[in-house]
């Protein structure tokens, strides 16, 4: 017994061999389309870092950390006071109206799904308006000099905002 291809396969047996090469590569896009690509931990990684915040109590502790290690300060306690927070500049696009108008629109990037990110171009460090440092060191002129410089240099203050005193214990 012999076996025999049903009538009309014959066509679709010359289209394979004719368009063989075009299907395979249809296919292979297909494949390539439905593949996983872990896009999810990029994704809230960046927005993570767009999104974050300056931290004061946090930069106040590692700073008395800090402090602590100069020779003779003994164990530091921080306060900082900002004259501005951290904030972010974002792009913004301007146009020119023909009747000599201009609008701004801040530009958005799509991040899929209806969701709408804002393109930071840079954040702007936060302004400190004045420091203390309370020390058992601090009545110490040396090491005064050394924890006024060192907060000086990690905040940018003048030395006439920056307060050294010693702690009571």
């Amino acid at each position: 017994m012999k076996f025999s291809w049903p009538p009309g396969f014959n066509a679709w047996k010359k289209g394979l061999e004719r368009y063989g090469y075009v299907l395979l590569v249809v296919a292979v896009g297909m494949v390539l389309l439905l593949w996983p690509q872990g896009g999810e931990e990029e994704k809230t990684a960046a927005q993570e870092s767009v999104q974050e915040e300056f931290d004061l109590e946090a930069f106040e502790k590692k700073l008395a950390d800090t402090i602590s290690q100069i020779q003779g300060a003994g164990e530091a306690q921080v306060v900082l006071s900002l004259q501005s927070s951290s904030r972010q500049v974002l792009a913004q696009d301007k146009e020119q109206g023909s009747q000599g108008d201009s609008s701004t629109t801040t530009v958005t990037v799509g991040r899929g799904s209806g969701n709408q990110d804002v393109v930071p171009l840079q954040t702007v460090a936060p302004q400190f308006r004045g420091a203390l440092v309370v020390c058992p060191g601090g009545d110490d002129p040396q090491v005064r000099l050394a924890v006024m410089e060192a907060v000086s240099a990690v905040t940018g203050l003048g030395s006439n905002h920056i307060s050294v005193c010693k702690s009571a214990a």
